[in-house]
């Protein structure tokens, strides 16, 4: 699919839609999809040509710059983001989508991304031999679609977990497939995309003029084979690395990962989101600027929208994106999920710091103090890793995260035993949190520099699994 966004000030409205609907001319077909969320324009033939997301209002600073680049002009927050998307099999879908986009924001102002995309021509398409279309609402938007495989081609400096692509993530895993994503070496992904594409059968599949295909996550050189990219082994079974892969100098930028869980028994007046804005509060000095279930992250940060959402959702589970301010770049997952004893947060938290910037490290343990005292904290593990600090994720090798600190909440230290816990068979002396009677134990595993923090780490998670099995 080729993308072309319209920024506008404006929100767009029918008059302004019929318009961006008319670039190809009257003779196009126009029909709906998503529930009356997407419009989509169609050839005479039926061939599927532009797709007209419905547009999103965007409430929080930085979001355009950090998905689109540094060059894209976007109007000042709120502004409106109305994507447009191309089919691939057909060469005027993308003039078209670039005439759909032009042609908004000719009526309502703003910018259109790719800069050099917006027109306001009619784009004529010639008649296929063949009907390619499909009425389906349910139907797999994709490049190309096998038996095994849902194939995206894409290309946007920073590849997002959109609502179009959770949508198609949702569908192709409901179908038994695998989504594969190919883009050019100089997309990246952001973090939660590389989340939700984390193992198999799901890829990234990065373009190279030397090996031809290979994995963004893990470098293996790949090939197309019966309908699905997979990784070129020779005659040994082995499997050989992209050399444009593992080629680049070690990150001088870290990022800091804070994992971890609180639960919370069941309340009418319980408020979702509290120990996130704490944690971010502490590391940055202020609150998340905003919140959303997609990206580009489009609501101001508020805990008591958040809550609203999860009880609609429930008994599902809610997966909500947090997003913070330009001067500190920081992304965060979180997962409410109803548990048998109450409700628990699940949320990742990452930080980006430049060479020259040190991270917080000695704000960790007063943090898990708060999220002991104030929040229920169940653990937390905190790692430092050399990274960039836009948090972007390239199609690279990035060293691996290295453990800071380990905590383990009042309610897991009880059943595991105070004495077992409080003398792990490492050279750990682990500080006591809260109440002394009940107290829960933080872990100092080092500075993030070392990687044998991982083996104290396992060490330690041996010995207190021994704890709770006894």
């Amino acid at each position: 699919m080729k993308d072309v966004i319209a920024l506008t000030p404006d929100m767009p409205d029918s008059w302004a839609v019929v318009a961006g609907l008319y670039a190809g001319g009257p003779d196009l077909q126009v029909g709906t999809g998503q529930d009356g969320a997407v419009i989509q324009l169609h050839a005479a033939d039926g061939r599927p040509l532009v797709s007209l997301e419905a547009p999103l209002l965007v409430h929080v600073p930085g979001e355009a710059e950090r998905l689109l680049g540094g060059d894209v002009k976007a109007p000042p927050v709120p502004y409106w983001w109305s994507e447009v998307r191309a089919s691939t099999a057909v060469p005027e879908a993308g003039p078209l989508a670039g005439s759909v986009a032009g042609r908004l924001t000719a009526l309502l102002g703003g910018s259109v991304w790719p800069a050099g995309a917006a027109t306001t021509e009619v784009v004529r398409t010639t008649a296929a031999e063949t009907v390619t279309a499909t009425g389906d609402d349910d139907a797999l938007t994709v490049d190309v679609l096998t038996d095994s495989t849902a194939v995206v081609l894409a290309d946007r400096p920073v590849l997002a977990l959109t609502a179009w692509l959770s949508a198609i993530l949702r569908k192709v895993t409901d179908a038994g497939l695998a989504l594969h994503i190919v883009t050019p070496a100089h997309v990246r992904l952001s973090l939660p995309l590389r989340t939700a594409l984390a193992g198999a059968p799901n890829r990234w599949v990065v373009q190279d003029p030397d090996c031809g295909y290979y994995d963004g996550l893990s470098g293996a050189v790949l090939h197309w084979q019966n309908g699905t990219f997979t990784p070129v082994v020779d005659d040994a079974g082995e499997r050989s690395a992209a050399k444009v892969f593992t080629e680049n100098a070690p990150a001088t930028e870290r990022q800091l990962g804070v994992a971890f869980r609180v639960t919370h028994r069941p309340d009418d007046s319980l408020v979702l989101g509290r120990a996130l804005e704490a944690a971010w509060t502490a590391l940055t000095g202020t609150a998340p600027a905003g919140w959303g279930t997609a990206e580009p992250i489009n609501l101001r940060w508020s805990t008591g929208q958040l809550t609203d959402l999860a009880r609609d959702r429930a008994p599902e589970p809610t997966h909500l994106l947090a997003v913070g301010h330009s001067d500190r770049p920081a992304i965060a997952t979180h997962r409410v999920t109803r548990t048998p004893d109450g409700v628990a947060e699940d949320i990742t938290l990452t930080l980006g710091y430049g060479e020259d910037e040190a991270p917080p490290l000695d704000a960790i343990e007063a943090l898990a103090r708060t999220l002991v005292a104030e929040h229920g904290l169940t653990s937390m593990l905190v790692t430092l890793r050399r990274a960039r600090r836009d948090l972007a994720v390239p199609p690279r090798f990035e060293a691996p995260p290295v453990p800071v600190s380990f905590t383990l909440g009042a309610g897991d230290v009880h059943t595991i035993g105070l004495d077992h816990a409080d003398r792990p068979p490492v050279e750990l002396r682990p500080v006591h949190l809260g109440p002394t009677a009940r107290p829960a134990l933080h872990y100092p595993l080092g500075d993030g520099t070392d990687a044998q923090s991982w083996t104290v780490l396992q060490q330690l998670s041996a010995h207190l699994k021994v704890g709770q099995a006894g």
